[in-house]
Parts: structure tokens; sequence; C-alpha cells
């Protein structure tokens, strides 16, 4: 299959929620980013998180096999460092070949949750 998307891609509204109403992986608060490398070479992605109040954090380093896909949660990148909860920011997700970016956010802060999601934008 020849390859879709962009291979640079911005996600301007970024939030992990501080809390969940339920402790369970499925249900707690998080952003993810679910990215598809519908081509057939592997896509090497680096991810750069902006701040209002600070200089970014970054790179965070992936790699998405050929047709395949993947969904990071935004809650679980370390490397360099933790995505701090309840902290606007912004993503900027750069890769070697043409992806295709989604965004997520499930809010579990109540009980009647809420899930977002969009199409980021692409360069």
């Amino acid at each position: 299959m020849d390859p879709i998307g962009k291979r640079r891609w911005a996600i301007a509204e970024g939030y992990i929620p501080p809390s969940s109403t339920d402790a369970s992986y499925e249900l707690k608060s998080h952003e993810a980013a679910c990215i598809l490398n519908a081509g057939d070479r592997l896509a090497q992605i680096e991810i750069t998180i902006f701040f209002t109040d600070r200089e970014p954090a970054g790179p965070y380093l992936l790699t998405v096999p050929p047709r395949r896909t993947c969904h990071l949660r935004f809650d679980e990148l370390d490397n360099p460092e933790p995505i701090p909860v309840n902290t606007p920011y912004s993503s900027v997700i750069e890769s070697t070949v043409p992806i295709v970016v989604q965004h997520t956010r499930l809010d579990s802060r109540q009980a009647a949750l809420a899930l977002l999601t969009t199409i980021a934008y692409a360069d």
C-alpha cells in the first residue's frame, strides 16, 4: 500500500485531567495520539511537547512498524520526563515517513464521561 498522511503533525490543544472517577486503566483520564503507518517502511517518530510557561520537553521517541497503528497515551510518556497533569500543552509529531495522527482525550473526572477526538493539523 502506498503511504498516506503527512510527516509533520501538530496537536495545539493538550491537557491531561488530574483525576478520574474510576481507577481502572481503561477509564483513567488521559490524552492519546492514534498514529497510523499505512506504508511499507518503519516510521521513526519524535514528539516535542510545548508549554505556556517553560521550554519544550522532548524529544519523545517511538517507532510504528509498517502497516500498523499505535495508540500512544501521553500520560505514559516518561522519557525524557513525564508530561505533567493539570497543565496545558501542545505537541508536534514528526515522522520519517507519512503517517496519520488522530488526537483523543478521555476526561473521567465525573461520572458522565467525556470523550473528545479530532484529526491533528498536518503540515
